[in-house]
């Protein structure tokens, strides 16, 4: 497992707000519309974001068990610590002292961390296993 950056998120967000700006309508995947090209003011981004930003980190990702949850190695997500986590959350996790991120999976009593990537193996915890669960993932940012 790969020890992720983490980085946490300014909690004063009236001071340190993102802007950009957005537009008034949909980019339409097909034809484009003639009133494209009108904007309206600046957008909060911590607004659409980030919830409680008291317990809101930004972490970047290491490697590619995550992939098929659209999670790449680099991508940087934001984890939110006052969530609670639930079955089918994709959480970051300390298990046995080592950070990772993996989908969560309850069934019964038993509770496994699923990878998204056919490569690599469910992490199955047993009785001897200690699992602490760090933050629920809620955003993935990434360059496209």
């Amino acid at each position: 497992m790969h020890r992720p950056e983490i980085t946490p998120v300014q909690a004063d967000t009236a001071n340190t707000s993102q802007f950009a700006r957005e537009a008034p309508e949909a980019v339409h995947a097909g034809f484009p519309s003639p009133a494209q090209g009108y904007y309206t003011g600046p957008v909060d981004l911590n607004r659409h974001l980030i919830t409680d930003p008291i317990a809101t980190f930004i972490v970047r990702v290491s490697g590619d068990s995550m992939i098929g949850a659209g999670i790449f190695d680099g991508d940087e997500i934001i984890v939110d610590r006052s969530l609670d986590a639930r079955d089918g959350s994709v959480i970051v996790a300390v298990v046995d002292n080592e950070l990772t991120i993996k989908r969560l999976r309850i069934d019964g009593e038993s509770i496994r961390l699923v990878p998204e990537n056919p490569a690599y193996p469910d992490i199955v915890l047993s009785e001897l296993s200690e699992l602490t669960v760090w933050g629920v993932v809620t955003r993935c940012l990434h360059r496209v």
